[in-house]
């Protein structure tokens, strides 16, 4: 049975953080409306138009919001498991991550089997070597890279919740301090591969701040002022004397990407981004005790990973329809490119809606399980999880590494020093899933006699 969104939102506690849900679906709606406009396509394949017009760039100091999604993650994590452990009498580590992964790997997964298949049929039936249709089988699951990070963070929360219980701003600290140590290894030293290290250090950064938040510690404008203007003249000295490139996502052919591998000068760029939304957080709240404003919170909030998910489905898809029609693809970044824009945003909205109308029941919570014994032991316990969840991030991070244009070839991609193909990244993450699901607590059994 599907509860109404009107029904949850009447339903909402007092002491909700209401801001951090629209922060949730803030973030996303701006990544997804960042990638429908910066894909540049044409009848050679897609490019990226911050490439095609560098002058764009400092438009990702504003849109480049996944920090505070990261944010976002590290505040319900917090809640989350301390909510788990405070009513629990064993360890909670195998029932946060299935508490935490249901609403996430689900349609993940879905939409990874659905787009293989497509991707399997068109390649058997000999379309799947174009310019164009090869592109779009790289394109559509390169966003996967936020998930498998997602994962780690979640993997990671109840170790580091330790540390910034004792610590507090300390582990925040050290984990920056470690990340800055990195970029000073990979510049100033030359040391090979360690920038790798900095694709959890800045991330799990960034990931502490929501712990601070959780405990009221980002509270007031003092904190947040400070934190948004550090972050912001640190990103800007750095960028401006540093190795650092202008843009804050990746681009075509830089030697230099401040996002793959994370840098010293995103995380900066996180911080001010925190701060700067911390320092919102009065008016906003105000704003979203609005029966009708919080309604279309709920309503967005419930499919926001869907609609995530299948955003490129349905950029790529005006696209079709437009080469299909006979209409000519204008050149990127061209007044005819630009006219267009606002019709093929649109157009995009919609099909995405039509998509999230088909899929977003993946994306519903599960119904509770039976009750559990007190004492009960899991069936595969936090080590099952541990390793269920490794192979989740690593699969979908395998494959957005890969993307689906080379199913039959075999074509690979180097995860951490390791060759890894799409089918073996779809495996991983199918096989993580069944583990963090077979770490559930054993049912009671009810002798008869």
């Amino acid at each position: 049975m599907t509860v109404s969104a009107e029904a949850v939102a009447a339903a909402t506690p007092a002491a909700r953080d209401r801001y951090i849900d629209l922060l949730r679906v803030a973030s996303l709606g701006t990544v997804v409306c960042g990638h429908w406009l910066m894909a540049a396509v044409s009848a050679d394949g897609i490019g990226n138009l911050l490439a095609l017009v560098p002058g764009l760039q400092v438009l990702t100091w504003g849109l480049q919001i996944m920090p505070v999604f990261f944010f976002v993650g590290g505040f319900s994590h917090a809640l989350s498991h301390r909510s788990l452990a405070r009513r629990a009498d064993r360890p909670v580590y195998a029932d946060f991550l299935r508490a935490r992964l249901q609403r996430l790997l689900r349609p993940t997964l879905v939409f990874v089997l659905v787009w293989s298949a497509a991707a399997l049929a068109l390649q058997l039936a000999g379309a799947g070597g174009g310019r164009l249709t090869g592109a779009a089988l790289r394109l559509v699951t390169q966003p996967l890279w936020f998930i498998g990070i997602y994962l780690a963070m979640v993997a990671f929360t109840p170790p580091l919740l330790r540390l910034h219980e004792r610590f507090g701003w300390g582990a925040f600290a050290g984990l920056a301090g470690a990340a800055a140590l990195v970029d000073v290894l990979r510049f100033a030293l030359g040391v090979p591969y360690v920038e790798f290290l900095n694709f959890a250090l800045v991330w799990l950064a960034v990931h502490q701040l929501g712990f601070l938040r959780a405990d009221g510690r980002l509270s007031g404008l003092r904190r947040p002022g400070a934190l948004a203007a550090a972050g912001l003249t640190g990103a800007v000295l750095l960028v401006a004397f540093g190795p650092y490139p202008l843009s804050m996502v990746g681009m075509p052919g830089e030697k230099v990407s401040n996002m793959a591998p994370p840098t010293l000068a995103l995380l900066c760029h996180g911080l001010w981004l925190v701060g700067a939304v911390q320092l919102l957080a009065g008016p906003a709240t105000a704003w979203l005790r609005r029966p009708r404003v919080w309604r279309g919170v709920v309503a967005a909030n419930g499919v926001a990973m869907t609609a995530f998910l299948w955003h490129l489905t349905a950029m790529l898809g005006v696209y079709a329809a437009q080469l299909a029609l006979g209409l000519a693809l204008p050149a990127p970044a061209g007044a005819a490119w630009w006219a267009q824009v606002p019709v093929r945003l649109a157009l995009a909205a919609l099909v995405t809606a039509l998509l999230v109308a088909l899929f977003r029941r993946f994306e519903a919570p599960p119904r509770p399980g039976p009750a559990v014994a007190p004492g009960s032991t899991p069936a595969g316990g936090g080590p099952s999880a541990a390793l269920g969840i490794t192979l989740c991030l690593l699969g979908v991070l395998g494959l957005s590494m890969t993307g689906l244009g080379g199913l039959l070839e075999g074509h690979s991609a180097t995860l951490i020093a390791v060759p890894v193909t799409a089918p073996v990244a779809i495996g991983m993450a199918l096989g993580g899933w069944l583990l963090v699901e077979r770490s559930a607590p054993a049912r009671r059994v009810r002798l008869r006699g």
